[in-house]
């Protein structure tokens, strides 16, 4: 017998289902007091948590690996690090595009993560199987290389880690937010805290796979390195599925690209015909019975309008509803916001290759024998992140509400660029830390010197601990925007719009870097940046990553101020979806 909730007055008895067409993996309307909330949040929650471990503890410290064990030099390590990176990010467009218009979320997802675990267990067995193991050089200026196979065995394995994560990074967020039911208050309210406690999570895991996993990946060795986060997803997929009877799934619709092209194709073959006051639209229940709305026309990119103009035969690819034109444009003006969205990650970029890079020629002892791993240092920006979370949730929501009348405390927007702001003001001090330290290096005459300077490696701090605080700012604002602007039924495109930033940040911090390396070292010229850090000129690069963020925020400026947020459900739109709620059927 199925749950009942209320008693109607002809004795009818109503199921307390939700209302935004959540169901269950056989297509049946969920209960809300059995499914979804943090109950069924969290198993994804802490699948994330885990799996970012697994992540991280390879990403934090490749360019490590890849100039100690693999011996390749700066510049060409950095750019596979942010290839590989910015692959990792740009797959989930694949990934987002097969949940929507075919496996639906949770079954995209479960296939990727048994790719994204075979990828974790070559690249160990890489690290681990003595014919697969790099040769060990004590002189790095030897000329001694990785062979061609241990190489390609390493790669293949870490752009598989790329495939597997195109189908679980767009779809597990959005699986999590999926879990709360917009039109119920205090599932709307619990949701607009989640991205905050989703990163906060993630960054938790990470400062473990900073410190800890760096550390035995330095001092013991990489296979054990790599083995803990393997066992670790390992560990993680298998809490997603134990949480597998709790979640609530969305039904599967029309690809968003597929959606998007008929929209554009339609107006464009219409393009000559005068646009009247009817346009073509189906009856608010039709949109109510699947959980949906119905949008209202509007006049921005008013030319799109005429794809639900009637004349003419009437197809898929002729004639569109008012909804389906209003949900494209409303992915083309986020569009305008994601085309500043993306130069943020090239300056985290930084902090993952040149400022590890950096960190490898400074003094790095704590006490009389211990020494930091350069890699760790990025457990600072977990810290400040986790922290500035915190803060920013706890505190600052709450108190600015009071001001602005606005459930978030401030717009995403204005989160998002008081972000973008920070990381210009993270390139000018890490420009004038380089400039210190190689004016140190200068004056002892340390240029050649293949030991350490006598100078700490917690110079480099504040630019660390400022990019945590600007993460979180810029990269949940960017999750929650692209989340939360997009149409019901682009909700993983949406995300993958975010995850795109990421991915698009890391290729132009690759483009950039190998540009300016063989601009500045033509002619036979010493060039800003070399295998040696202390003949470089990283200050000059990193003042150049400042002014591109200027020019970058300038954009953003104009882009936000003539951006028009998607309106919020209302209560009316509630109301239309009472009728709709399926009724327990007599047994």
């Amino acid at each position: 017998m199925e749950e009942r909730a209320a008693v109607g007055g002809g004795g009818e008895v109503e199921a307390a289902y939700t209302k935004d067409g959540s169901v269950d993996l056989k297509g049946r309307p969920v209960l809300r007091s059995k499914t979804g909330g943090w109950k069924a949040a969290s198993f994804i929650v802490v699948y994330e948590m885990v799996e970012r471990l697994a992540f991280y503890g390879i990403a934090t410290n490749l360019i490590v690996y890849l100039t100690t064990q693999l011996h390749q030099g700066t510049v060409a390590a950095a750019n596979n690090v942010t290839n590989w990176v910015g692959t990792v990010w740009m797959t989930p467009i694949l990934g987002a595009y097969i949940a929507d218009a075919h496996l639906g979320r949770f079954w995209t997802f479960v296939i990727a993560s048994i790719i994204y675990l075979s990828g974790m267990v070559l690249v160990t067995l890489s690290v681990s199987i003595p014919s697969l193991k790099p040769p060990s050089c004590q002189n790095q200026d030897s000329g001694c290389r990785a062979g061609s196979l241990q190489v390609a065995v390493f790669m293949v394995g870490l752009y598989i880690v790329a495939v597997g994560t195109g189908g679980t990074k767009p779809n597990i967020s959005t699986m999590g937010a999926d879990q709360f039911d917009d039109f119920e208050p205090k599932e709307r309210k619990q949701k607009l805290s989640f991205f905050n406690w989703w990163m906060f999570s993630i960054f938790f895991s990470t400062i473990f796979a900073n410190s800890f996993l760096v550390y035995i990946q330095d001092n013991v060795g990489w296979a054990l390195g790599y083995g803990i986060p393997t066992i670790g997803l390992i560990l993680a997929i298998l809490v997603f599925f134990v949480g597998s009877p709790l979640y609530r799934h969305q039904r599967t619709s029309d690809s968003p690209f597929a959606k998007m092209a008929k929209v554009i194709v339609a107006a464009f073959r219409k393009r000559m015909v005068p646009l009247p006051t009817d346009l073509h639209e189906l009856q608010e229940e039709e949109y109510a019975k699947s959980g949906q709305f119905q949008v209202k026309s509007t006049s921005s990119l008013q030319f799109l309008n005429k794809a639900a103009v009637r004349v003419g035969p009437s197809t898929a690819w002729t004639l569109c509803t008012v909804t389906q034109v209003e949900e494209t444009k409303q992915m083309i003006k986020m569009f305008t916001i994601f085309l500043a969205s993306f130069i943020p990650n090239t300056i985290t970029a930084q902090g993952h290759t040149l400022f590890i890079k950096q960190g490898t020629t400074l003094d790095r002892s704590l006490g009389p024998h211990f020494k930091i791993p350069p890699a760790s240092l990025t457990s600072f920006v977990n810290i400040s992140m986790l922290i500035s979370l915190a803060i920013y949730d706890k505190w600052f929501v709450p108190l600015a509400r009071k001001y602005t009348n606005n459930p978030r405390g401030i717009t995403m927007l204005q989160r998002l660029g008081a972000g973008l702001i920070l990381h210009i003001i993270i390139m000018v001090i890490s420009a004038l830390v380089e400039k210190e330290r190689l004016s140190f290096v200068g004056h002892h005459g340390l240029e050649h010197s293949k030991d350490a300077i006598p100078l700490t490696i917690f110079i480099l701090l504040p630019q660390f601990v400022l990019v945590g605080v600007a993460d979180a700012l810029v990269e949940v604002a960017k999750l929650e925007f692209f989340y939360d602007q997009a149409p019901a039924t682009m909700k993983s495109l949406g995300t993958s719009y975010f995850t795109s930033c990421v991915g698009l940040g890391n290729f132009l911090s690759s483009f950039i870097l190998k540009t300016v390396a063989k601009v500045t070292s033509h002619g036979g010229r010493k060039g800003w940046i070399t295998n040696n850090a202390n003949m470089s000129r990283l200050d000059y690069y990193y003042g150049l990553l400042a002014a591109i963020s200027a020019v970058n925020f300038i954009y953003f400026l104009f882009a936000s101020r003539l951006y028009k947020y998607r309106a919020e459900p209302s209560e009316l739109d509630v109301e239309l979806q009472k009728p709709c709620e399926p009724r327990t059927n007599k047994t």
